[in-house]
C-alpha cells in the first residue's frame, strides 16, 4: 500500500497556489487585483489548496482585516494564512483582530506526505526588523522532529529576521526541507544555511497591469514553481522559474557559546568584555515576547508580556512575586503611583491593579484595544486607545474625569503631561494637544506627507523651553511652540525616538544611519526653519549602523542611554556624544528602560522584545 501511495504521489504531485503581499486597502485597486487571482484559482480544479504569505492588509486595521477575510472566503478551496509586518506593526487591535478573524496565529497540516507549517512574524507593534515571536519558537520546538516539512513565513529567514539563526536551527531539527515567503514583492531564489527557499511576487498589478501569484508542484523529493501571470486582456500564462530536489537538510552551522553563528553580522556578545564596568546582576528569559517597558517603585518592578501576562518581580534578583493573565495581548508600558499599577490591554480594557498582589481594583472599558501607555499626574490617569477616544480617569476608582472623542487614528505612545497640556500622536499623521483639566482641544499638528506611515505616533514627545519636541518617521525632529502648536523648526535625522536630558536643557536624538546628535532645547529659531549642524551641540557617529528602534532615549549621570533594535545598548557622553560603553543584552529590540541611582551606582532595568530581562549596574571601575 505504501509503495502504491508513493507511486501515485509521483504521478500526481500536490499542487497549490501561493498568494502574498496583497496589501488590501479600502478604496484601492488591491481588492480588484486579488479578486482577479481568486477567480483564476477557482477555475482550476487541479489546485488542492491556497496559502497566503502575509501582508494581507496594508495597515492592519480592523476594517481591512474583516474585508480581507470576506474576500478570501470566496476561495473555493481550503486556504491558510500567515500575517506579515503590515498586518502586525500598524494593527490598531494589537494583532488580536487578525487572530480572532482568521482563527489562529500558526497552522500545521499534511498533504502529499509533506507537513506544512506556517506562523506569523513581527515586528509586533514596534518598529524593528522582524522577529519570530518567542511563543512561535516554542511551538516550533515542540513539533515532532525529522518530519519532511515545508515552512511558510512572510519574511525571508535571513538577517531580515533578528533571530534567523535560531529559527533555521529549529526548522532543520523539525525536518524542514523547503521554505516559502513574500515581503520582497518579487520572485526570488534564496538559501538559508542549507534550506532552499523562494519568495513570491505580490498579487498587486505590476507596471504592465498584470496581477498574479505562484503555483507550486510538490513531489515526495522535489518541487517546481511557476508564476501564474494574469494580463489585463484576460490572457493567462504560466512561467516556470524554479525547480529543485528536496533532500533532508543537515545542520552544519557552528555556533558560539552564546548561540550565534559565524554569519551573525552585528555586534556579538564579546563586546561586553570590552566594558567590564557594566555588570549583569541578573538576566532571565521569559516564555513570550515583551514589547513594552517597566514600571518600578522601590524594590519592585512590573512589566507585561505580549501574550497578556502582567508580572511583578523583586528588583534585586528578578524573583517573580506574582503574575496575572489577561484576555488580550499587552503592549502598554505600565505606570505605578502609590500602590496602584495601571496599563492598557488589547481586550479593550484599562486596568488598575493592586501593585502588591495583582488584584484588579478597577477596569475602564474602551471601544477597541488600548495600546497606549498611561501617564499619571495628580491622581489622574491619561491614556489613549484605538477607538478614537483619549481618556482622563480617576486613579482611585477609574471614573471618567473627561474624554476627548475626536482622535483620528489609533494611539500607541505614552503622552507628555503637565499642568497645562497633554500631548500625544496618533496614526493619522497628527499630534494633539489637549487641556489637562478639561480635555478641550488646544491645537493639532499634521505631517505634510499624506501617508499614515509618517505619523508621529510611536514617539514619546517631550517638552522643554516652552516647546514640544518629537521625532517623526519622515526622518526629522520637530520643534513646536507648546502653546500654539506652531512649527518653529526641524532638525534632519531622527525616526521615532527622542529623549531629553535630566535637567531638561538638551534634546537627544539618533538617526537611522549610524549617528546621534543633541541640541539645546532653547536654541534660537533659525530663519530657514531647519536647524543647521552649527546650531547643534554635537553630531557623532555612534556605532549603531542601520537602526530603526523607536525606544525613548534616557540620560542619567551624564550618559545618554541609546537602546537599539538589535539588542545593543549604547551609552554616549552628554557632553560630546563620545561612546562611553556598549552592552549587548539580546538580539532583539530593547524596550523602554527604567533607570535610577542607588548608593552611588547607576541601575538599568532592561528588557528586549524576545523576552530577555536583565538588571544592569554600572561600577566606577
Amino acid at each position: 500500500m505504501l509503495t502504491l501511495l508513493l507511486y501515485l504521489a509521483l504521478l500526481n504531485p500536490v499542487r497549490f497556489a501561493f498568494i502574498t503581499d496583497t496589501h488590501l486597502a479600502l478604496g484601492s485597486h488591491s481588492f480588484a487585483d486579488l479578486r482577479h487571482c481568486i477567480k483564476d484559482i477557482n477555475a482550476q480544479d487541479s489546485l488542492d489548496f491556497v496559502i497566503l504569505g502575509g501582508d494581507i492588509t496594508d495597515f492592519g486595521t480592523d476594517e481591512e482585516i474583516r474585508a480581507a477575510k470576506s474576500l478570501l472566503d470566496s476561495i473555493g478551496k481550503p486556504w491558510y494564512v500567515v500575517a506579515g509586518n503590515h498586518d502586525a506593526k500598524w494593527s490598531e487591535s494589537g494583532c488580536n483582530t487578525f487572530k480572532n478573524v482568521f482563527g489562529y496565529e500558526h497552522f500545521e497540516f499534511e498533504a502529499g506526505g509533506w507537513r506544512f507549517l506556517g506562523c506569523n512574524c513581527g515586528p509586533d507593534m514596534r518598529m524593528a526588523p522582524a522577529l519570530l515571536p518567542r511563543e512561535s519558537m516554542e511551538w516550533l520546538q515542540g513539533l515532532e522532529e525529522g518530519v519532511p516539512s515545508i515552512f511558510i513565513n512572510h519574511y525571508p529567514q535571513d538577517t531580515s529576521v533578528l533571530n534567523y539563526f535560531d529559527v533555521t536551527r529549529v526548522l532543520k531539527k523539525a525536518g524542514v526541507r523547503f521554505e516559502i515567503g513574500g515581503h520582497w514583492h518579487r520572485n526570488t531564489v534564496l538559501n538559508y544555511d542549507g534550506i532552499p527557499a523562494v519568495l513570491g511576487r505580490s498579487s498587486l498589478a505590476d507596471r504592465q497591469g498584470c496581477t498574479g501569484y505562484n503555483i507550486f508542484r510538490l513531489w515526495p523529493d522535489r518541487v517546481s514553481v511557476s508564476e501564474r501571470r494574469l494580463h489585463p486582456d484576460g490572457k493567462a500564462e504560466d512561467l516556470p522559474w524554479y525547480a529543485a530536489q528536496l533532500p533532508p537538510v543537515v545542520d552544519t552551522v557552528s555556533y558560539d557559546s552564546h548561540g550565534l553563528p559565524a554569519s551573525y553580522p552585528w555586534l556579538r556578545y564579546e563586546v561586553n568584555d570590552l566594558y567590564p564596568q557594566v555588570k549583569e546582576r541578573w538576566k532571565m528569559q521569559e516564555d513570550s515576547n515583551i514589547a513594552s517597558g517597566f514600571a518600578r517603585k522601590g524594590g519592585r518592578a512590573w512589566y507585561a508580556t505580549a501574550t497578556g501576562s502582567v508580572r511583578c518581580i523583586r528588583v534585586r534578583d528578578g524573583k517573580r512575586l506574582w503574575s496575572k493573565d489577561f484576555p488580550g495581548k499587552i503592549f502598554s508600558t505600565p505606570a505605578v503611583c502609590g500602590n496602584t499599577l495601571v496599563f492598557g490591554c488589547t481586550d479593550g480594557g484599562i486596568y488598575a491593579l493592586n501593585a502588591r498582589n495583582g488584584r484588579i481594583r478597577w477596569r475602564a472599558s474602551a471601544g477597541k484595544s488600548v495600546l497606549g501607555s498611561p501617564a499619571i499626574l495628580n491622581g489622574v490617569v491619561f491614556i489613549g486607545a484605538s477607538d478614537g477616544v483619549f481618556r482622563a480617569l480617576n486613579l482611585r476608582n477609574g471614573a471618567r474625569v473627561w474624554q476627548f472623542e475626536s482622535v483620528e487614528g489609533f494611539v500607541e505612545c505614552r503622552p507628555y503631561v503637565d499642568a497645562d497640556q497633554v500631548v500625544f500622536g496618533s496614526w493619522a499623521g497628527k499630534l494633539w494637544s489637549l487641556d489637562t483639566r478639561t480635555g478641550a482641544l488646544q491645537w493639532t499638528w499634521r505631517c505634510s506627507k499624506s501617508s499614515r506611515m509618517y505619523s508621529p505616533a510611536a514617539c514619546w514627545p517631550v517638552k522643554a523651553a516652552g516647546r514640544i519636541f518629537f521625532a517623526n518617521p519622515d526622518r526629522k525632529i520637530y520643534a513646536l511652540d507648546a502653546a500654539t502648536g506652531k512649527e518653529l523648526f526641524t532638525v534632519d535625522g531622527g525616526r521615532e525616538a527622542i529623549g531629553l536630558s535630566a535637567d531638561g536643557s538638551t534634546v537627544l536624538a539618533k538617526t537611522m544611519f549610524n549617528s546621534s546628535f543633541a541640541f539645546r532645547a532653547d536654541v534660537s529659531v533659525p530663519e530657514s526653519g531647519t536647524l543647521p549642524e552649527s546650531g547643534q551641540l554635537w553630531r557623532v557617529t555612534n556605532g549603531t549602523h542601520y537602526e530603526i528602534g523607536p525606544t525613548f532615549l534616557t540620560e542619567i549621570q551624564g550618559q545618554v542611554l541609546t537602546p537599539t533594535d538589535k539588542g545593543n545598548l549604547f551609552a554616549l557622553s552628554l557632553q560630546d556624544g563620545s561612546v562611553q560603553w556598549v552592552h549587548k543584552l539580546s538580539v532583539a529590540l530593547i524596550n523602554p528602560l527604567e533607570v535610577w541611582t542607588e548608593r552611588g551606582r547607576t541601575c538599568i532595568l532592561a528588557s528586549a522584545m524576545d523576552g530577555t530581562l536583565a538588571l544592569l549596574e554600572l561600577s566606577s571601575e
